[in-house]
């Protein structure tokens, strides 16, 4: 387990509130332990050093938090090389997040659909268990994962900012709120 001193963290402002990203390490080494949606009611530097004690401010704009930026302001980016500490996680937790940083922007996927992709074709519920467990949300995009018939399901920062992640990314919907399916993918 690395010990709370390491880890450094990050303020990103965007249209959706402030974003925290906390990295274990430093540099080139840096590790994206966690991304912090925002929450209503407790400041993003109060909520992040009550689940990491002893973190500090990272003493620059990391290139993964400029990504990060870029992103909420409705960029492509590209987070595929992003290393991620996906330390403490179970088997089916990683292929599952794998997968679903899989998921191309502009594009979404059933919970369902995920489920088959990692070998669990009856394991929606368990997909939707690890979305909602999913510690570097944005990087591994779990709000592009929806219910069967287009529904939005569930998202930690909630359904409006879901949709407006997902429209940002150019994903259409219906007057009833549900994804189009010509942007649903069955498969990854």
């Amino acid at each position: 387990m690395k010990t709370d001193a390491a880890y450094l963290y990050e303020l990103i402002p965007s249209s959706i509130g402030e974003v925290g990203v906390v990295c274990c390490g430093a540099g080139r080494n840096a590790q994206v332990r966690r991304i912090l949606l925002p929450m209503e009611g407790i400041a993003m530097a109060e909520r992040i050093g009550r689940e990491f004690p002893g973190v500090r401010p990272a003493s620059g704009g990391t290139q993964i938090a400029m990504l990060i930026e870029r992103f909420l302001k409705g960029q492509a980016v590209d987070f595929s090389r992003a290393d991620l500490d996906l330390e403490g996680m179970n088997a089916f937790m990683r292929r599952t997040l794998t997968a679903c940083r899989e998921i191309p922007r502009g594009r979404v996927m059933t919970y369902g659909a995920l489920a088959a992709a990692v070998g669990a074709p009856r394991g929606a519920r368990a997909v939707g268990n690890a979305m909602a467990l999913n510690p570097i949300a944005l990087i591994i995009p779990c709000h592009r994962v929806i219910w069967r018939g287009g529904g939005l399901g569930g998202y930690g920062g909630g359904l409006a900012m879901k949709q407006a992640l997902l429209e940002m990314e150019g994903v259409a919907f219906d007057r009833k709120r549900k994804v189009v399916p010509e942007c649903i993918l069955h498969h990854p």
